[in-house]
């Protein structure tokens, strides 16, 4: 086996391979040599070769999503790295293990006119768990060391070697145990390609235990939830399955319990409150807004999961805060609501099963109440979708009514993943989005990376200029046959027809919302998509289903809609339910 005959090369390779980091998304450089010799010629590793390092680094992420483990990203050195930075800040706030391993230029050649060479030690400061900045090898290329910094041999090889393997072994650590992104910058001097076969040190041991120990509810703190009367449990973005069906089960039978979920939570019992907006937008619009604000304000607020969607249950937790709220498991807990009073780490079902496995049902009107003004909404909304015309509102309507069989499901951000909280979603379907920093550049990209090792057919549902944006995200050989793109193309950025600020002028329609009149066709074609298409309700009815089922080649549905009318539709749905 041929391994590159740099040192630090051979024991960073060395430490992946005993810490089980097994799949490595390489970017084309020279610099990034040693380490991409050394991954591709040990058949332990798998390799992916994507050229853009944003999108790279997205694949990622999707990778270490469904695999549920780190997974590493290479690149060559200089402004290479910085397009890493997207996905490594939404890595960070999502806590999705990344490691970033950037090859650098000797640190005598920083800032002295050499090409593709900037400052890379710390680029990733304030949104990463680690960064390690490894020291030169003294005993490689060292006539010109002698010449070009000879302070530099003032230490030894193994003083060095032993530096290298300290930081080495703390970015593994943060790596393992809190579950965030790591970055491992390390230079390299020319000669670059020169390999051994000779076995690298060995790499020090770290503890990777494990899951932290599972906190302990207090007998005060049961008994105050059982004898709240107002309980409120609101859910974020979760894993698939990762809180048992039992849990939820239970809490949905309690009157004194609403569910707030969203569909990135990956929950699902009739009594879960799927679509939080249609029940806090008619409190809103009410003329009572105050008693039914603090009808609806909880006594007690329990969260788990990652960050929420709906801005208005934000808002409306802000100002009628809750007596107490506990963040359940998790590395972090977020004060998004300004009230957390505490933090109980460990594992979610164990601390559910410690709270509520032995609550006596308390008489309560807490979800009687609510569950009625949310049978009404939904009666309105289908009475609704059959009086508006075809529009964005329509489309995500008959989208989720078809999608009924097992799939993964990514959803991009902005209108995409708004729309998506309004329809009630099948149990079959897992659904992702990278809610970290929930921007729109890297949707496309974590979905094609997610689809490698996703066991069931995985299923893009993204915006236009989402799509346009990560165009580079199909630009590789690992896009599978059963993956499908659904495009929602409103000509623009829609969203912000329904924000603030939306006058109807030039300026907003240039520098806003960016009206295009782009369209998917000829980026299939490049890519080898088969291409779907519908500007109506009824052609959108007769496609569907044959896009959703075909199966020779990866397909795209771009779904035309009528960009002036979406904004009215939409702000209309919530009048009209109120």
């Amino acid at each position: 086996m041929k391994i590159s005959n740099i040192p630090s090369a051979q024991a960073l390779v060395k430490a992946c391979k005993f810490y089980g980091i097994e799949h490595i998304v390489i970017s084309p450089g020279s610099r990034n040599a040693p380490l991409t010799i050394s991954f591709t010629k040990d058949n332990y590793f798998t390799c992916f070769s994507i050229v853009d390092e944003r999108s790279a680094a997205f694949f990622a992420l999707g990778m270490a999503q469904q695999l549920v483990k780190p997974v590493a990203i290479l690149c060559t050195s200089g402004s290479a790295l910085l397009n890493y930075y997207p996905a490594i800040a939404e890595a960070f706030y999502s806590e999705v293990p990344i490691l970033a391993l950037t090859a650098d230029r000797p640190p005598y050649k920083i800032d002295v006119g050499d090409g593709q060479t900037i400052r890379q030690d710390h680029v990733f400061h304030r949104h990463i768990g680690y960064s390690a900045n490894l020291k030169i090898d003294v005993d490689h290329a060292t006539d010109r060391l002698q010449r070009y910094a000879p302070n530099y041999l003032q230490q030894t090889q193994e003083q060095i070697e032993d530096y290298n393997r300290q930081e080495t072994a703390k970015a593994f650590s943060v790596l393992f145990k809190q579950k965030l992104p790591v970055h491992i910058n390390i230079p390299f001097e020319e000669p670059l390609y020169g390999t051994t076969t000779l076995e690298a040190k060995d790499v020090p041991s770290i503890s990777l235990v494990k899951t932290p120990e599972t906190e302990v509810f207090s007998k005060d703190d049961v008994a105050y939830w059982s004898k709240s009367q107002k309980k409120m449990v609101l859910v974020g973005v979760d894993s698939p399955n990762a809180v048992e069906q039992q849990w939820i089960d239970k809490l949905a039978k309690d009157p004194s319990v609403v569910i707030f979920t969203e569909t990135t939570s990956n929950l699902h019992h009739p009594n879960c409150f799927y679509s939080i907006d249609s029940i806090l937008f008619p409190i809103e619009k009410s003329s009572n807004r105050t008693e039914l604000s603090e009808m609806l304000q909880p006594d007690i607020l329990i969260t788990f999961g990652g960050l929420v969607v709906s801005k208005k249950i934000k808002a409306f937790l802000r100002e009628y805060q809750p007596k107490k709220h506990w963040h359940l498991g998790g590395v972090k807990a977020n004060d998004t609501f300004f009230c957390l009073t505490r933090h109980l780490k460990g594992n979610v079902n164990s601390l559910l099963n410690q709270l509520i496995s032995n609550t006596k049902y308390s008489t309560s009107e807490y979800y009687p109440f609510w569950s009625l003004k949310r049978q009404a909404y939904q009666q309105k909304r289908t009475t609704y979708l059959k009086k508006i015309p075809f529009s964005d509102f329509k489309a995500f309507s008959i989208i989720f009514s078809h999608l009924n069989s097992p799939k993964q499901v990514h959803l991009s951000n902005s209108s995409t993943v708004r729309y998506a909280q309004l329809f009630p979603v099948h149990k079959d379907l897992e659904v992702y989005c990278n809610r970290g920093t929930s921007g729109i550049d890297g949707s496309s990209s974590t979905a094609v990376g997610a689809a490698v090792f996703a066991e069931k057919p995985t299923l893009l549902i993204t915006g236009d200029l989402s799509f346009l944006y990560d165009s580079n995200a199909f630009w590789n050989h690992y896009l599978r046959k059963d993956f499908k793109v659904i495009v929602i193309n409103n000509g623009g950025g829609g969203i912000f027809r329904i924000l603030p600020g939306f006058d109807g002028s030039e300026t907003f329609s240039t520098y806003f919302e960016t009206q295009h009149k782009y369209a998917a066709t000829h980026l299939c074609a490049h890519y080898g998509m088969e291409y779907f298409s519908a500007a109506d309700e009824t052609t959108l009815l007769n496609n569907i289903d044959s896009f959703l089922d075909w199966e020779n080649s990866p397909a795209l549905l771009e779904i035309f809609t009528p960009t002036e009318e979406n904004n009215k539709i939409l702000l209309d749905y919530f009048d009209f339910i109120s």
